[in-house]
């Protein structure tokens, strides 16, 4: 018996069933005419759990590219942070 391959056969197993039970989406704000830099940032802080730099970054990004991936998890988790930015009327959306 060579415990190496054991063991590695079982890490890959452990690897797989994560990636099978694991649906990562991406929560994506995209860039509008209306919002300002700053109300943007503080959005991203209070609703995402940004850094005040992280904001700023994600919101240049948002107006530069057009959009910008402000937080990635499960649907469950990002549901109601896509709701909340809605309720600050920015444009959001799961992917």
């Amino acid at each position: 018996m060579n415990w190496d391959t054991d063991i590695f056969h079982k890490e890959d197993f452990e690897v797989e069933l994560l990636e099978e039970t694991t649906d990562l989406r991406n929560l994506v704000v995209y860039n509008d005419d209306v919002n300002t830099f700053d109300h943007v940032i503080d959005t991203l802080i209070k609703v995402c759990g940004h850094t005040a730099e992280q904001a700023e970054q994600c919101t240049l990004l948002i107006h530069y590219k057009g959009k910008c991936t402000v937080k990635v998890g499960s649907y469950e988790e990002l549901s109601g942070m896509c709701t909340a930015l809605h309720d600050k009327d920015l444009s959001a959306d799961i992917e």
